[in-house]
């Protein structure tokens, strides 16, 4: 085995043969697997690759083979998406398969670099990818790339519809297949009816639903199509700065000590909203993903299959947000968030059943927390990986990962406009840079 330490060169992936397609080692159900409103709420593809340093002999095939396996008790992910007579998207759960790939690099994991900061030029060969797509109905529900590095490294990229799963749901399939990859009982069953989220009869709306726009949201809208060419960016924050950024949001009234994660949401809120200039009077508004399975009560069963967030929305005039201290941000971060409650959840369920309401775009942002789901647990044989991270970035989106496997350092990435971009990049870097504190490291991809 080569040693992880060549010299610098192009980075480059070569698909090692046509795309194969794995299907489910058992016969699964065969028919229509319902999907719940919930899942309707984020029609996009999300890409994601794990890097380990080392790999182990005839990894690829063994990877292969458990997929097959896994694919058994997670068959919905071997099925395709349709739509139903009344325009709502379903599984067509016919064990068709999901497409693998094996790839091969002459570089090194060492060359492969930090990848915790987004490159979709670089990352997006790592993972198999189905682009130009007319409809999110066209995107596979998952794909799997192997991609073998002459050191013995290997990257595992997997490509994900949003709308079959979200991050907590993919976690407990990666896990579970890493299980099965070693031989090992799964720890836990999937629990695959989702049913348990239908909207009530009759349905009803009894709690106010801002983050949702009361229109239908087309199944085409797989991107958002900004006028201007996209600028990728990822922001390192340190613990030293999310402590400082709790201490000043301590200046406002709380029951409970701001989290890591409101104060951050609540900073790139305002500096998002700086950075598009939006006009004092409009309101700007953040969507902030939240984990729904613990507000049930009871709550949903461990290993739930499916999309368990609901969005909370956090909103006020952008002359508030840019003007007062930013406790009164980071207030309203928190307070959102607290709202979201089962009764919440089920008047959202209700309110896409009744108007097929799609998330609030205009004056908005979404964000998304990946720093506390258990990807970096994902072992199958040969250790945890050393890095996990977006390929890519759905342009609307933050998302907030750790850095590395043991480290405290929290990556915020996010893709903006050209313009948009440069101001959001020199206030980050103010920001973070303050007090000379040495905690903002970035790059940037355009494309």
């Amino acid at each position: 085995m080569e040693a992880c330490n060549g010299t610098a060169k192009a980075f480059a992936v070569k698909k090692q043969e046509a795309v194969q397609v794995v299907r489910p080692a058992e016969k699964t159900y065969n028919g229509l697997y319902f999907l719940s409103n919930l899942d309707h709420t984020f029609p996009y593809p999300i890409e994601i690759v794990f890097a380990y340093k080392n790999g182990m002999e005839n990894a690829v095939e063994t990877i292969k083979e458990s997929l097959a396996k896994i694919l058994v008790e997670f068959y919905p992910f071997a099925g395709c998406l349709s739509v139903t007579w009344d325009g709502k998207m379903i599984v067509r759960s016919n064990g068709e398969g999901v497409p693998f790939v094996k790839a091969v690099s002459n570089n090194t994991i060492e060359e492969l670099g930090d990848i915790s900061r987004v490159d979709p030029v670089k990352l997006r060969q790592l993972v198999h990818h189905v682009d130009s797509v007319e409809s999110i109905l066209d995107v596979p529900l998952l794909t799997v790339q192997i991609t073998s590095f002459k050191c013995g490294g290997i990257v595992l990229g997997v490509a994900m519809n949003h709308v079959l799963v979200d991050g907590k749901a993919l976690a407990d399939f990666l896990n579970s297949w890493s299980q099965i990859t070693k031989g090992l009982p799964l720890s836990v069953v999937p629990f695959l009816d989702r049913t348990i989220l239908s909207a009530r009869q009759p349905p009803l709306i009894d709690i106010p639903h801002p983050e949702y726009v009361r229109k239908e949201r087309p199944t085409k809208n797989a991107s958002l199509q900004f006028p201007e060419p996209l600028v990728y960016q990822s922001f390192c924050v340190e613990p030293k700065k999310l402590y400082q950024l709790k201490q000043l949001a301590k200046e406002g009234e709380f029951a409970a000590p701001p989290s890591s994660f409101e104060v951050i949401s609540a900073l790139m809120w305002i500096m998002r909203t700086k950075a598009f200039k939006i006009e004092p009077h409009k309101t700007t508004k953040l969507l902030i993903a939240v984990d729904g399975r613990p507000k049930y009560k009871p709550p949903l069963p461990e290993c739930f299959f499916g999309n368990g967030i609901a969005f909370s929305c956090a909103q006020c005039t952008a002359r508030d947000l840019v003007q007062k201290p930013f406790s009164f941000a980071v207030k309203i971060v928190h307070e959102s968030i607290k709202e979201v409650t089962e009764g919440y959840i089920r008047s959202a369920i209700d309110y896409y059943e009744l108007t097929r309401g799609g998330l609030e775009i205009e004056n908005t942002c979404w964000i998304s927390k990946w720093s506390r789901l258990t990807f970096y647990d994902v072992d199958f044989g040969w250790g945890k990986p050393q890095q996990v991270a977006p390929a890519s970035i759905v342009e609307n989106l933050v998302l907030t990962l750790a850095q590395g496997k043991d480290s405290k350092n929290l990556i915020l990435s996010l893709a903006l406009p050209e313009s948009a971009m440069k101001i959001f990049q020199e206030l980050m870097q103010s920001e973070l840079n303050e007090n000379k504190s040495k905690t903002m490291t970035h790059i940037i991809y355009l494309t």
